[in-house]
């Protein structure tokens, strides 16, 4: 019943004859609070997704490298081939939304295949360059230089997702920037050479600013073509480019000969040959479920926002290495940890001021 008020509501307003009324407004007060919490809550389960998947993938990343892994193209190849998994999900939810989805103007598919390819493309890009970062960085480190993509997304949510700024949110930017910009003053946690730590720290910055870009051109893409907001989108947008992405990298590992070292490679792992597959499998997995709360959190909030949550894991995964793996936390990083806590801080509060003193029921629902 109040699905559909909403769209007998909805009909009305954009037709230009709609006069409040008293049952207008109590239908108005009745659905805002039920959308809010629904809302809310699927934020709470994305932001779970996302912060779990990825402080779990980019842990075992680190210990893949540690006990003998050196694959790059395979380390790449984990961060997106684990989309098979959520195929049952897709065509469940696919038969749950048969009968109550309405779609009018469907994309073509010429512009479905442009679009997902696109994003593939970029995904495949940006996995290999965070891979070869995290090869030559001590986890810590790469953790927290990977803070610049939020600068980075925030800049291309401006020109693409028309973002605005408030200076909580300049604030939060300046900081988190700051914070992944002074470890490229130390590298004395580093065993790898000067000019691998350089080529790390670019790769992880040039990672970063592909993401932010990801992460935008997944909202437009959303907002300008798809313009659905259920779980089958969130599944059609972590299946379809991680399937483009599998195909163009594998490419590139059979491409660059890393194949037929594999088999070796599996040979001497420090931890044996079961726990290098039960590795990869859970990276795999790990990096699926954190690319599906990521779209989630787009869906429902913003790129930013999504990007901001991905922020979480700065001080999760850099204690994490240090309980795990005895990564050592100098000055330096600890200062650059306490300017990314500020800095997200600072974007929680715009986001509580822009929010929360308005929700009164008489919202726009």
């Amino acid at each position: 019943m109040g699905e559909a008020s909403e769209i007998q509501l909805q009909i009305v307003v954009e037709e230009g004859k709609f006069e409040p009324t008293n049952e207008s407004i109590s239908l108005s007060t009745t659905i805002t609070p039920q959308r809010t919490y629904k809302r809310w809550l699927l934020i709470t389960i994305y932001t779970f997704f996302s912060l779990s998947g990825s402080s779990m993938a980019v842990l075992l990343g680190r210990l893949y490298y540690d006990k003998g892994g050196n694959s790059k193209w395979l380390a790449t190849l984990v961060q997106v081939a684990g989309f098979p998994i959520l195929i049952p999900l897709y065509y469940l939810s696919s038969c749950k939304s048969a009968n109550s989805n309405i779609t009018t103007n469907p994309p073509s598919v010429l512009v479905l295949s442009g679009m997902y390819s696109g994003l593939g493309l970029l995904l495949a890009a940006d996995c290999l360059l965070y891979s070869v970062g995290l090869l030559y960085l001590p986890l810590s480190t790469y953790s927290l230089i990977c803070a610049s993509q939020l600068a980075f997304n925030a800049l291309f949510s401006f020109f693409l997702n028309s973002q605005k700024f408030t200076p909580f949110i300049i604030n939060s930017l300046v900081l988190l920037t700051i914070s992944s910009t002074l470890l490229i003053f130390q590298n004395g946690s580093s065993q790898v050479s000067k000019g691998k730590y350089v080529i790390g720290f670019v790769c992880t910055v040039a990672a970063s600013a592909g993401y932010g870009l990801l992460l935008s051109l997944t909202q437009v893409c959303l907002e300008k073509i798809l313009k659905k907001q259920t779980f089958k989108v969130v599944l059609d947008m972590a299946i379809r480019p991680s399937l483009v992405a599998t195909l163009v990298i594998l490419v590139g590992l059979f491409g660059s000969g890393e194949w037929k070292t594999l088999g070796k490679e599996m040979e001497g792992f420090k931890l044996g040959k079961w726990s290098y597959v039960n590795v990869l499998v859970w990276i795999t997995i790990g990096w699926q479920v954190c690319w599906i709360g990521v779209v989630g959190l787009i869906l429902e909030a913003s790129s930013l926002f999504s990007n901001v949550i991905g922020m979480l894991g700065i001080p999760i995964v850099p204690v994490l290495a240090r309980l795990f793996f005895q990564d050592p936390m100098t000055g330096i990083k600890a200062i650059s940890m306490l300017l990314a806590i500020w800095g997200f801080l600072s974007f929680v509060y715009h986001h509580y001021l822009d929010d929360f003193p308005l929700n009164s029921g008489t919202q726009n629902v």
